[in-house]
């Protein structure tokens, strides 16, 4: 492979020029690894190997070789056999790492439910008839954590968790990796928002017994591969968390307020 070049086009080529060499170097890289069709687990080149087929000096390979470790994307291993491995980036990192990009952005709850309204009900009629009786099982075996009503401030927390566990497993299940991607990060972005806000402190009865009856009605629908009831029951779901989740969001938000 010749030395690392700029692209031809001139917007391209400004972005590139922006970055470090050792960046560089670092995406080079990885359309190398897409372009020879390599897959997670497979050995990357030598040290020297890379430095004669990228044509950059020893400390630019080490430190694009740093910046794709630190993205996940490579990982080193020591000892006999060891080197540097091409990596799969899990879907618990990719997601802790994009949650830290909003982390400062105070999404609402209208924020994250604008999109699960949009993209859940789809998901939902998807899996209709598509999933097995263990996969059933499983859904039925989360909703039983919390069949009953949450009797202390911890037990609310714990089932307000539970409760979007279940949308991350129809998330595990989905065709789409995508689709299946931003919904279990929206499921743990409203996680976090709901314990680092304590929107489970306001007790809401309300909020509980909905959620519970839809998804048993939902996972209903699924079993009997019925797809319009299937969208029609997370829709109403999604819509109906949503109203009662703003009300807690005011209600803390009520509750921090100076006095005047």
């Amino acid at each position: 492979m010749p030395p690392v070049t700029t692209p031809s086009d001139p917007r391209a080529a400004d972005s590139v020029s922006r970055r470090s060499r050792p960046e560089r170097v670092a995406e080079a890289i990885k359309s190398w690894v897409v372009a020879e069709n390599m897959a997670p687990g497979d050995k990357l080149p030598g040290e020297q190997e890379l430095i004669a087929r990228f044509g950059m000096a020893k400390g630019t390979i080490r430190e694009a070789m740093r910046l794709l470790e630190a993205q996940g994307l490579v990982k080193t291993r020591t000892g006999p056999g060891g080197g540097s491995f091409v990596h799969a980036v899990s879907d618990a990192r990719a997601q802790a790492l994009l949650g830290n990009y909003f982390y400062f952005k105070n999404l609402t709850i209208a924020d994250i439910y604008q999109l699960r309204i949009a993209l859940e009900p789809e998901l939902a009629a998807s899996l209709a008839g598509r999933l097995g009786e263990a996969d059933l099982a499983a859904l039925e075996a989360n909703i039983a954590r919390y069949d009953t009503p949450p009797a202390t401030a911890d037990e609310d927390r714990a089932q307000h968790i539970a409760s979007l566990d279940f949308h991350r497993r129809l998330a595990g299940h989905a065709e789409n990796p995508l689709l299946g991607f931003v919904i279990g990060f929206m499921s743990n972005m409203l996680s976090d928002i709901t314990v680092s806000r304590r929107l489970y402190e306001p007790r809401n009865y309300d909020l509980w017994r909905r959620g519970r009856d839809h998804q048993r009605a939902l996972v209903r629908a699924l079993r009997e591969g019925d797809a319009e009831a299937a969208r029609h029951t997370m829709a109403a779901h999604m819509r109906g968390a949503r109203d009662l989740m703003e009300v807690q969001e005011a209600r803390m938000a009520r509750r921090f307020l100076p006095d005047r």
